[in-house]
């Protein structure tokens, strides 16, 4: 099965036996802080992300997939007069990327049992991807909460597929972190209020991905030049200085979407954003979300000149 994986593009798999993914329900507790911001559905299925049992019946196992998507930044033309784009949406649109060969891994598994089901997502459905990743030894969680792996760092997607056929399980793998707290002390807006624990209603990504409404005070005076997404926590980690470049031409940037211009983002219409950003993760915070983000980067520009 992991030759399969391989054969198929992924750079990493891994398998855990299905069962409760949070038995300490670190996830109850971020919810009762309200970390999660306005993001209802991770309540709403609080308790099926918990176990994959709810999510496919007589799940024995649970396979993971990791796909590394890093490419070096290019420069920007203008950079005075751009901002960034957070590094997994400068390509086209992962899941529509993954989508092939996370279903064709799947039926491979299906293959190996008569009657077998396997149930996946590429993390959309209600599954606690990075908690499997970690019991399933793809890496560990850090204290930026992102899975890391030597050799890819935090550069790559997840994919899980809960599966009725019984594969042995891996072992998880240490944690690595140590004493080291860069990712901490470099978040612009102190959204990793503990280790391995973000508050969304303070994290950049939150707020120009899928915050909708305007952008709290104390978050636009440290978004910077973030236009989609940020990845200030993964720059700083030793982990990601040695990440190799990924091989999937489609997760690598188009022109001018790593760095774009806030003049070209500020004059689109709906159908000009539609047909620049097609097939892109950027769609996902709409025309009117990017245009509000990019005024806030303007702003930031203008106050702090040269950065």
């Amino acid at each position: 099965m992991k030759r399969h994986a391989a054969r198929l593009g992924f750079d990493a798999c891994g398998v855990a036996r299905a069962g409760d993914a949070d038995p300490e329900d670190r996830l109850g507790r971020r919810l009762a802080e309200g970390y999660h911001a306005d993001m209802a559905w991770l309540a709403d299925t609080r308790e099926i992300r918990r176990d994959v049992r709810r999510w496919l019946a007589d799940a024995r196992s649970v396979v993971v997939v990791a796909r590394n998507y890093y490419a070096p930044r290019p420069a920007p033309a203008q950079p005075e007069a751009s901002g960034r784009v957070a590094r997994y949406a400068w390509g086209r649109d992962y899941h529509r990327v993954l989508r092939k060969p996370v279903r064709a891994l799947a039926g491979y598994i299906e293959s190996l049992e008569e009657g077998a089901q396997c149930a996946w997502s590429i993390d959309t459905g209600p599954v606690l991807e990075k908690a499997w990743a970690a019991r399933a030894g793809i890496g560990w969680i850090g204290k930026n909460s992102l899975v890391l792996r030597p050799g890819l760092g935090s550069w790559f997607f997840l994919s899980v597929i809960a599966t009725t056929v019984e594969i042995a399980p891996d072992a998880p793998m240490a944690d690595q972190c140590g004493s080291c707290t860069l990712c901490i002390e470099a978040c612009p807006t102190g959204a990793i209020v503990a280790p391995r624990t973000v508050d969304a209603r303070r994290c950049i990504s939150y707020h120009t991905v899928e915050h909708r409404g305007a952008m709290p005070p104390d978050v636009q005076a440290g978004l910077g030049d973030w236009l989609f997404g940020c990845d200030v926590c993964q720059e700083v980690c030793p982990w990601n200085a040695t990440a190799a470049t990924t091989s999937e031409p489609d997760f690598h940037p188009r022109p001018g979407h790593a760095n774009p211009e806030l003049d070209w983002l500020a004059q689109m219409d709906d159908e000009a954003f539609r047909e620049a950003f097609a097939g892109t993760p950027i769609l996902r915070a709409k025309r009117a979300g990017v245009q509000r983000t990019a005024k806030a980067v303007s702003r930031n520009r203008s106050r702090h000149p040269g950065d």
